[in-house]
């Protein structure tokens, strides 16, 4: 398989707080990799990075060997790289159908429609009417990956779609990760949760006050390796 995304050797800065330092990492067509780390490891930054919404102060990223640093987020969503955002970001004043059909303004081919969305999350069409808001917070996040999928991404970024929901919730929402990778999605995530991470993806990379601190597949590391590239020590 050849690589889909290559982050090469970046450093991303917040005014004068450096948040990343050096970061590489590479996901290849049709891979899950996740990325894990706790909070303030520069997890959510890198994948701000990655989908535009923050510029790199040196390093590049490559998407299907074209440099995409510094594009817009807009250019990158027309290549097929599409972001479900921490905090899921519902808008307050559509409803649920309204939500889904922001994601296909730009008019991507591909199999993701209103119906293929309504077939993967079926509450979400008992719902078309309501409020985006008015969803439970799982529910929420599921409307979020939905209004992701109907951009028809080739690469798809997920940014801690389990934080703050219960454990019954994140089992569902990763049994819709799976079969959104078994689709042929390539799929980059970000989760706190080092034991949902491990298990949904091929390939992990831990992050540690804005460096790569492990990598490797799940099933060769072990869990004194991850404490410490995790925690520091």
């Amino acid at each position: 398989m050849s690589a889909a995304l290559t982050v090469d050797n970046i450093a991303v800065f917040y005014d004068q707080f450096q948040a990343l330092f050096g970061v590489s990492l590479e996901v290849e067509q049709g891979e899950t990799v996740a990325i894990i780390g706790a909070n303030g490891a520069g997890k959510t930054t890198l994948m701000r990075a990655i989908c535009g919404a923050l510029p790199l102060a040196s390093g590049r990223i490559t998407y299907n060997g074209e440099v995409i640093s510094g594009q817009p987020a807009y250019a990158l969503n027309q290549k097929g790289i599409v972001m479900v955002p921490e905090g899921r970001r519902i808008f307050p004043s559509l409803t649920v159908e309204e939500n889904l059909k922001i994601g296909a303004y730009r008019n991507r081919p591909g199999m993701w429609t209103l119906q293929k969305v309504y077939e993967l999350f079926p509450f979400l069409k008992e719902r078309a009417k309501f409020g985006g808001t008015d969803l439970s917070g799982g529910q929420q996040q599921m409307l979020a990956i939905g209004r992701a999928l109907m951009s028809n991404p080739a690469l798809l970024l997920m940014d801690e779609i389990s934080l703050g929901l219960a454990p019954i919730i994140v089992k569902e929402l990763y049994e819709v990760v799976a079969k959104i990778a078994q689709s042929g999605t390539t799929v980059l995530l970000v989760e706190q949760d080092v034991g949902r991470g491990l298990k949904a993806a091929k390939r992990v990379y831990c992050l540690l006050e804005g460096k790569v601190s492990l990598t490797g597949k799940p099933d060769e590391i072990s869990s004194e390796q991850i404490s410490r590239a995790y925690f520091g020590v």
